[in-house]
């Protein structure tokens, strides 16, 4: 646990503009947990101002109110009636962002961030292994939680401030040195990972996703740039994959800042991937780093995985690891749950794989990566998110039946929406699938098709345990169902 502080809030860098400088121990942005000598922060949100939720803070006891002139102005009367100290700023997310780092203190003394549409995962916990096995204290955060040398859950890919700087104090206080975190669209529109003190930054790639919440491609691509035209600084190393045409972009932006940029990728760059060859457990690839040849052994499965691990050694190897080092460690990694994962096998031999492959342009990548690995049939089980950007339903359907010999169509978390009228948008690109709403019927179908030689990729939830309908979340691990269905078809049920 980190040891709570108190500190005043102009030792914060906050003037208030009524009030006294109260004696800060809490910040929060939930009404619910604020209390004598807490700053609550109302933030401005897509349905309702946080400004609705002052008169509760101030009731529990809240010291101190960070807000916009939106929220000062609705909360006007309760706050004139109260001895808190306000402080109003037409920039709260990044204010609140800033003193939730001075606040709580510390973080981990090396850190990296990965933004991209895919491969954030990956490649932050291969970052992570590859700095334990060079004998480093490491953790990655994001989407799985934290992990490695210190376990923690989190609620969101990138958590919102006060909850990111309450965990890298904490895992400072462990002596963890050295921290590898997603940073995602979300997290850097809304200003969360501002007063994240960056070594270098990542990108893997440009895709549609989240167009619900950003609108436009430009909007979406702007917030990911975001990483390096604001929080990492201007001494910090760009690694930037060049095989993507965005990244050529996202390069510039970082030049422009006057970042030292490290390019990786398969047609070239300071990091070029220049082989791969492909076998049923795995993969050779050749490096050329600083016109040095390197090769090694991934025990991995997909050809994109080879990509995920370059721009993981190249910010290892940015953050001033010895490369030839970094390239002696990728033999060790192991891929991440639910990101093309061996969830089970039958007596046949063939092989049931669990994705997180949730875009169109990642179902492509999943099944065309699996393509080379596999002799047989290419079965594919995919579904679309309810209340998610609906235009990708049709989109992630013929990815799957562009790249897959059989498809079904099942549900994946339709949250509030009906889930017929989701499968039938993505059945609208892959109109010869098969259709079966109940996601554990999908996958005992798609397990008892399998022959010798064939694969079934399970797309969607990966490393998720719980399918979300209306406001329940339902028990649901897609490797556990797979091995259940196999045990079931195999007569292996006790």
């Amino acid at each position: 646990m980190v040891t709570p502080r108190s500190i005043t809030l102009n030792s914060l860098g906050l003037m208030a503009v009524s009030g006294a400088n109260p004696q800060l121990i809490n910040l929060c942005v939930d009404s619910r947990e604020a209390r004598e000598g807490t700053l609550f922060a109302a933030m401005p949100g897509s349905r309702v101002h946080g400004a609705s939720f002052i008169e509760g803070a101030l009731q529990r006891g809240a010291s101190a109110i960070l807000t916009d002139p939106v929220g000062a102005e609705l909360a006007r009367d309760v706050l004139a009636a109260s001895g808190a100290a306000l402080v109003v700023t037409d920039t709260p997310r990044e204010t609140l962002a800033r003193t939730a780092a001075l606040f709580f203190g510390a973080q981990p003394q090396v850190m990296v961030a990965v933004t991209g549409t895919n491969g954030k995962t990956s490649v932050s916990t291969f970052v992570r292994q590859i700095w334990i096995e060079l004998g480093l204290s490491a953790i990655n955060l994001g989407t799985t939680g934290v992990e490695g040398a210190w376990t923690a859950p989190l609620a969101h890919t990138t958590p919102e401030p006060i909850t990111l700087h309450r965990t890298l104090a904490a895992a400072a206080s462990r002596g963890i040195t050295h921290a590898a975190m997603e940073a995602s669209s979300h997290g850097l529109d809304q200003r969360r990972l501002d007063g994240v003190v960056l070594r270098a930054a990542g990108f893997t790639n440009f895709t549609q996703d989240h167009l619900d919440y950003h609108h436009s491609f430009d909007a979406y691509f702007d917030a990911k740039a975001g990483l390096f035209a604001r929080v990492l600084p201007e001494d910090g190393t760009a690694v930037i994959n060049i095989d993507d045409e965005r990244g050529v972009d996202m390069a510039a932006i970082a030049k422009a800042r006057g970042q030292q940029v490290m390019t990786v990728g398969r047609a070239g760059g300071d990091l070029h991937l220049a082989g791969q060859r492909m076998d049923a457990t795995g993969q050779d690839i050749r490096l050329v780093y600083q016109g040095k040849v390197f090769q090694a052994r991934l025990n991995l499965i997909g050809d994109f995985q080879a990509d995920n691990v370059a721009l993981a050694a190249g910010l290892v190897i940015a953050c001033g690891a010895e490369p030839s080092h970094v390239f002696d460690t990728l033999p060790h990694l192991v891929t991440v749950r639910g990101r093309m994962q061996l969830a089970a096998s039958r007596e046949n031999g063939a092989a049931v794989f669990v994705d997180y492959a949730h875009t169109p342009d990642a179902i492509e990548t999943a099944l065309s990566a699996m393509r080379p690995h596999v002799m047989g049939r290419l079965i594919a089980i995919v579904g679309a998110g309810g209340d998610r950007d609906a235009g990708k339903r049709p989109l992630m359907g013929a990815a799957a039946a562009a790249n897959a010999d059989v498809v079904i169509v099942t549900d994946d978390n339709p949250r509030s929406e009906d889930p017929a009228t989701i499968r039938a948008a993505v059945l609208g690109g892959c109109p010869d699938a098969m259709e079966v709403g109940d996601r554990a019927e999908a996958i005992l179908r798609g397990v008892d098709m399998l022959e010798p030689g064939d694969a079934l990729l399970i797309a969607g939830k990966g490393h998720e345990t719980g399918q979300i309908v209306g406001d329940d979340v339902l028990p649901f691990d897609d490797a556990e169902q797979a091995s259940l269905a196999v045990a079931a078809l195999e007569g292996r049920l006790t």
